[in-house]
């Protein structure tokens, strides 16, 4: 995965709570063979009743058709745990969100996908939504990982927490199995000594039927 360490782009206002995980990329309309993860990024609410493009949509807006950042509410990514959901956002360019409360899983799925989840307190919340409402898409917000820090154009920054452990996973471009392959030398010697000191422990028709 790629490794996050600073974002400068557009931010995207949705805000509302309980943007669910079939919202953001519908099931039955993917995954497939070669799928257009952009394509399907809010596919339903993108259109009206007629299938025609909603205008209105914030994501159907021609200023926020480049994003980097997407801000929203309250138990952002609920619903099933689709990793699509997350792939969707990072086709259109997104690889910031910031909400009130994430759904867990949903949040580890960014995690995991080099997608920095920032958590605002209310107070921060209510300013930095009136901003990125108020700024429409018209400056770019900069996002510093190593600082904890996003800029607003207008100058006002927001800290933010992430657990040490998910900051560096982040910065490493490492999701699990990568965090795991730092330790390879370590496991390889640790296999070494169990291969002498416990072999039946790697007899490879251990539990199988005689």
């Amino acid at each position: 995965m790629e490794a996050f360490k600073t974002l400068c782009g557009v931010a995207v206002p949705l805000i509302e709570d309980d943007v669910n995980t079939d919202q953001i990329a519908p099931v039955g309309l993917g995954p497939k063979i070669n799928q257009d993860y952009a394509e399907l990024l809010f596919l339903r609410r993108r259109a009206r009743e007629d299938g025609t493009p909603d205008p209105d949509f914030v994501f159907n807006k021609p200023q926020f058709a480049r994003p980097a950042i997407l801000v929203s509410g309250r138990n952002f990514g609920c619903g099933s745990s689709r990793e699509s959901a997350v792939w969707a956002l990072m086709a259109v360019g997104i690889r910031c969100l910031v909400a009130r409360v994430f759904a867990d899983i949903y949040r580890e799925n960014c995690l995991q996908n080099g997608v920095l989840p920032v958590t605002l307190g209310d107070h921060d919340a209510d300013r930095f939504e009136s901003l990125v409402v108020a700024d429409n898409g018209r400056g770019a917000f900069v996002v510093d990982l190593e600082a904890q820090t996003i800029v607003a154009p207008n100058g006002e920054v927001f800290g933010f927490e992430i657990p040490p452990a998910d900051k560096q996973r982040l910065l490493l471009g490492l999701d699990d199995i990568g965090l795991t392959l730092t330790q390879a030398e370590q496991i390889a010697a640790y296999e070494a000594r169990v291969a002498i000191e416990s072999p039946w422990q790697q007899r490879a028709d251990i539990g199988k039927a005689g």
